[in-house]
């Protein structure tokens, strides 16, 4: 029993420790050295998703969310100067464009008079004259404030009149305008709970930082947004949309007169479709492939290698949109590959399936 204890216990004891040591001495320098090549390649890898281009029908249709809004009432103004003998018509009454409103009593000047007989100089008569003040636009006399025996001078508001007529208004995003600069057709307008959709000619397109309107009669001023202008901004659904779809800031106002005939009141809703031109069998690719979305644009051609080779950035031409495709008129041809994402784009948030990396377009 004492050598058990003495010798046998303490020798055990040693083997133990020994072995633990050994077992700390290869986990850390002979298992650390050896090559990771042996270790299982990942099973997965993110790809760079890319498109080719193809020929597609670009239709650039435009709809602005607008409110029927009362035209403005036009100012009666005197052009005579002088004395109201006459009032034609009274407050409320329905006029046409020229019809005379009141008359005005004017003394011309008389800068001499003939002698009498015996050779007396004689006080000359006044001579009057009469001139009718007429409407300056068709509609109802809202206010006429002339009185009888009232002196009015030239250029003097003295009426108003209520055209009667309405016009459909909506902002629009600087990717809006930048979609519409090229001279687009006629408006259809759909009322909000109102008659079926009609045409609208006179359009009108108003940069919210200038007062200078657009050209009507179907033409729209170019005057919205400044160059550079990013993709992101212009990548509404096709057809566009109202601004809180469109997420963009208003620069500008659309506006179109109603013609005569449908039945309409003010603070009515409407949507205005405005097509800015049809560009058949083109080459195409998505908004999100192209940096910058009017005129001059990038994209980057998928490398020749496959997914490891970087890809070559190319300068294209750009036509229409629809706010989903872009024509590329030039600088890319029907086939070629190109990144379906622009580079660097931050990414969109929103649920995504397995396997799959969600990409924004930069501007």
């Amino acid at each position: 029993m004492g050598t058990f204890r003495r010798v046998i216990l303490p020798v055990a004891w040693l083997l133990v420790f020994a072995i633990i040591a050994v077992a700390l001495v290869k986990i850390a320098f002979v298992d650390g050295l050896e090559s990771s090549a042996a270790e299982p390649a990942p099973l997965a890898q993110v790809d760079i998703p890319v498109v080719p281009a193809t020929r597609a029908t670009v239709t650039n249709t435009v709809q602005i969310k607008g409110t029927v809004q009362s035209d403005a009432a036009q100012t009666v103004r005197s052009t005579s100067a002088g004395k109201v003998v006459k009032i034609f018509v009274e407050q409320g009454a329905t006029v046409a464009k020229g019809d005379a409103l009141f008359q005005v009593k004017a003394e011309r000047a008389v800068t001499s008079a003939p002698a009498s007989k015996d050779g007396t100089p004689t006080t000359p008569k006044p001579v009057y004259d009469y001139f009718d003040i007429a409407a300056p636009s068709a509609g109802t006399l809202q206010q006429l404030t002339t009185l009888i025996d009232q002196q009015v001078t030239v250029g003097e508001a003295v009426g108003k009149i209520d055209p009667g007529t309405y016009t459909v208004a909506g902002s629009v995003t600087a990717a809006q305008q930048y979609r519409l600069l090229g001279k687009p057709g006629p408006a259809e307008i759909a009322l909000v709970g109102g008659p079926a959709p009609f045409q609208c000619t006179e359009v009108t397109l108003k940069n919210n930082a200038s007062d200078d309107a657009g050209t009507t009669s179907g033409g729209l001023a170019a005057t919205g947004g400044g160059a550079g202008m990013g993709v992101g901004a212009a990548l509404a659904g096709p057809g566009g949309g109202s601004q809180p779809e469109e997420g963009g800031t208003p620069t500008g106002t659309l506006s179109c007169a109603i013609p005569a005939g449908p039945e309409v009141f003010a603070g009515l809703g409407a949507t205005m479709t405005v097509s800015a031109g049809v560009a058949p069998d083109v080459v195409t690719v998505p908004l999100t492939s192209v940096k910058g979305s009017v005129k001059d644009g990038i994209v980057w051609i998928a490398g020749p290698g496959g997914a490891g080779a970087a890809p070559e950035q190319r300068t294209v031409q750009l036509g229409l949109n629809d706010g989903s495709v872009v024509e590329v008129t030039s600088g890319l041809a029907e086939g070629e590959q190109v990144l379906e994402f622009v580079p660097g784009a931050p990414a969109v948030q929103g649920p995504m399936g397995p396997g799959q990396v969600a990409f924004a377009p930069a501007g």
